[in-house]
C-alpha cells in the first residue's frame, strides 16, 4: 500500500515538474525566438557572406561564392588600413584616459566630497543621455572658428588652436575626448561600488603604519579594484572598436574620421557590398577576440597565486 503511494507521489511530481519546465520555456520563447531571429540565423548568414560577392539589390539569387577572395582583399584595402589606423589612434587616446581618470574620480568623491550619491548621479547622467544630442552639443564646443574651447583656447595666447572635427589630424582627438567625458561617469560608479569590496581593516593598518593617503590609494585601492579595472578596459576595447554612433553623426565624406565600423556600414548600405562587408566585419571580431584573450592571459599572468 505504501509503495503504491509512493509511485503514485512520484508520478504527481513528474507531472509537476513536466509543467514546471514547460512553463518556464513558455516565458523563456520570446528572448530565445528573439537571438535565433537577430542574432543567431544573422551571426552564420554574415559568416555565409564573407565568402561571397553579393549585392542586396540583386537578391539572394544575386549571391556568387568566391571563396577566401574577400579576406585577401581586406590587407591590400587602403580604406581599411586608414579605418584600422584610426580605430587604434580612438582606442589608445579614449581607452587608457577615461579609465585613469574614472578612477581618479571616484577616489575623491569616495574620500573627499559630501553628498556622494548626488553627485554619482550628476556624473552618470551624460553616459545615459542620447549619444546623438550630446554629439550635436561637442560639434558646438569644438567648433574651430566659434567654439567656447577654441575660444577659450585664443584667449590664453594659443593663435592656432586645433580644428577639432574639421582637421584631418584632430578629428578623432576630438571624438576621444567626447568619449572620455562621457564614460567617465559610468567607471566612476563602477569602481566606487568596488570600493566597497575593500577590507577596511587595510586602511586602518595602513594609516598606523604611517602611510600617506597616496601611498594608500596605490598600495590598497588599486590592487583592490584590480577586478574591476579588468572589466572596465575589456569592455572599453570592445566599444572603442565598434564606435559607431559619434563617427555617423560627425561623418564629412572624409578618412580622417573612418573608423572600421563605419566601413562596414559605407560597404553594406552605402555600395551593397554586402560580402566584402561582412567578411570585414569578421576580421573586426578576430581582432576584438585577439585582444580580449591578450587581455585575459596578462591578467590571470599578473594575478598573484
Amino acid at each position: 500500500m505504501a509503495t503504491a503511494k509512493v509511485m503514485e507521489l512520484t508520478k504527481f511530481l513528474g507531472r509537476r515538474q513536466i509543467r514546471d519546465n514547460i512553463a518556464g520555456y513558455c516565458f523563456l520563447l520570446p528572448s530565445l525566438l528573439g537571438f535565433i531571429f537577430f542574432v543567431f540565423i544573422p551571426l552564420f548568414f554574415s559568416l555565409f557572406l564573407s565568402f561571397s560577392e553579393w549585392s542586396m539589390i540583386s537578391g539572394l539569387k544575386g549571391i556568387k561564392m568566391i571563396g577566401l577572395e574577400n579576406l585577401k582583399m581586406i590587407p591590400l584595402d587602403p580604406k581599411f588600413e586608414i579605418a584600422l589606423r584610426n580605430t587604434l589612434k580612438y582606442t589608445i587616446l579614449a581607452v587608457p584616459a577615461s579609465i585613469i581618470l574614472g578612477f581618479i574620480v571616484a577616489v575623491l568623491i569616495h574620500d573627499y566630497v559630501f553628498g556622494k550619491s548626488l553627485l554619482k548621479i550628476l556624473v552618470f547622467l551624460p553616459y545615459i543621455s542620447s549619444l546623438v544630442a550630446i554629439t550635436v552639443v561637442w560639434m558646438v564646443l569644438l567648433n574651430p572658428t566659434r567654439g567656447p574651447v577654441n575660444m577659450f583656447l585664443r584667449g590664453i595666447g594659443i593663435t592656432n588652436p586645433p580644428g577639432w572635427f574639421a582637421s584631418s589630424q584632430w578629428a578623432i582627438v576630438g571624438v576621444a575626448f567626447e568619449t572620455i567625458w562621457l564614460t567617465i561617469g559610468y567607471n566612476v560608479v563602477l569602481y566606487m561600488a568596488g570600493f566597497t569590496s575593500i577590507n577596511t581593516d587595510l586602511y586602518d593598518a595602513a594609516s598606523i603604519d604611517g602611510c600617506g593617503e597616496f601611498r594608500r590609494v596605490i598600495h590598497i585601492t588599486l590592487p583592490g579594484v584590480a577586478p574591476t579595472t579588468f572589466f572596465l578596459s575589456v569592455m572599453a576595447i570592445i566599444n572603442a572598436f565598434k564606435v559607431f554612433d559619434q563617427i555617423s553623426v560627425l561623418y564629412r565624406s572624409t578618412d580622417a574620421l573612418l573608423v572600421i565600423a563605419y566601413q562596414i556600414y559605407q560597404l553594406a548600405f552605402i555600395y551593397f557590398r554586402m560580402g566584402y562587408a561582412s567578411a570585414t566585419a569578421w576580421v573586426l571580431f578576430l581582432l576584438v577576440m585577439i585582444i580580449t584573450v591578450f587581455q585575459w592571459k596578462f591578467n590571470k599572468s599578473g594575478t598573484p597565486d
